[in-house]
Order: C-alpha cells, then sequence, then structure tokens
C-alpha cells in the first residue's frame, strides 16, 4: 500500500519534532512561572522525559536518517538535554551545578539559532530557548526566583511559537513574516 508518504519522512518527523519540542518548552516554561498556583517545573518531568526527551531523541534520529542534519542535531541534542533535565530533577545538585548545566545547553541552542536555515521563525524559537536557559542559570547562579520566572516565561513563549509553526506547517497556514505573500506557507 503505498499512499505517498513514506516511514521516517523529514516533513512528518520535523512536524512532529516541533510540536514535541513546543509542548515541553510550554509546559517547563509556565512551570517556572508560578503563573498556574500548585504547578511547578518539577511536574512537567514525566513530559521532558516522555515527549521532550525520549520521543524527541528518536524524532532526531529519524531526522539524521532522512538526511536533515539540522533538526536531527536539534531534536536528538534537546532530546538529551531534556532527559537529563528530567532525570536530574528533584536531585540535590548545587545551583552552581544546575546553571552549568543550563549555561551548556544553552551553547547548544546558541548554535541552532545561529545555524538555523530555514529562516527567522526557527531562529526566533532556538533564540527564544537560548535566552531562557541563559536567564535560569544566572538565575540559579545568583538564587534569583525573578530570572526563573522570566526565564520561565521566555520558555513558554518559545514553546509557543514552535507548537505554532508546527501547527501552521501541518494545516499549511501562511507564515510570512510581515507583508502577507501568495503562497509562503510553513515549513515543516
Amino acid at each position: 500500500m503505498d499512499n505517498g508518504v513514506s516511514a521516517g519522512s523529514t516533513a512528518s518527523t520535523s512536524t512532529l519534532g516541533h510540536i514535541a519540542l513546543g509542548l515541553t518548552l510550554l509546559a517547563f516554561g509556565v512551570g517556572h512561572t508560578g503563573v498556574i498556583d500548585g504547578v511547578s517545573a518539577a511536574n512537567s518531568v514525566s513530559l521532558a522525559m516522555y515527549v521532550g526527551g525520549a520521543a524527541l531523541f528518536l524524532l532526531g534520529l529519524l531526522e539524521y536518517r532522512g538526511g536533515n542534519g539540522f533538526n536531527g542535531t536539534a531534536f536528538a541534542g534537546l532530546g538529551i538535554f531534556w532527559f537529563t533535565w528530567a532525570k536530574g530533577a528533584g536531585a540535590s545538585v548545587s545551583d552552581e551545578a544546575a546553571g552549568t548545566f543550563l549555561v551548556l545547553f544553552a551553547m547548544l541552542a546558541l548554535t541552532l539559532t545561529v545555524a538555523a536555515a530555514s529562516g527567522l521563525f526557527s531562529q526566533g524559537v532556538y533564540g527564544l530557548l537560548t535566552l531562557s536557559l541563559l536567564l535560569l542559570a544566572i538565575g540559579a547562579f545568583a538564587g534569583s526566583d525573578a530570572l526563573a520566572k522570566a526565564g520561565g516565561w521566555v520558555a513558554a513563549v518559545s514553546g509557543l511559537l514552535a507548537w505554532y509553526g508546527a501547527t501552521a506547517a501541518l494545516a499549511h497556514w501562511p507564515m510570512a513574516m510581515g507583508k502577507a505573500r501568495r503562497g509562503a506557507v510553513a515549513a515543516g
């Protein structure tokens, strides 16, 4: 049965990867903001481990297999981040160790920001992720709940942007920045 869609096609894995990234970032970010009473970043551990960690890592491998090195690096690298963060959540580590961990993965996010070939939209997602991780790292180093909350808001916005991009790609919505262009649709 050939319906024109192959298993592991870059369009399907890219879209699913961006949805997984978006939902994980949104849950992680909202948890840090404290905007919902009784919901903390620790409440996103399961989602981070399985959706952001295991699923995103697997999608990264499928992206590599499909020939998309950028998304392979992004999804596999961020899958490692989410899985490691989830496994270490609740562990007794110093603020310096937590801050260093966040800085190291902010470096990955910065690399993704600079290398994003699909334009301003992807650069926006990864740029906001970089900023979020840096704010969270500085907040950990300084013991500042206000910086952690600000980092959470930036992560939530990054998650919404990633989710919207994936939804737009799936629904074939226009995504031109600024003036709408005929035929400009989101790339998966």
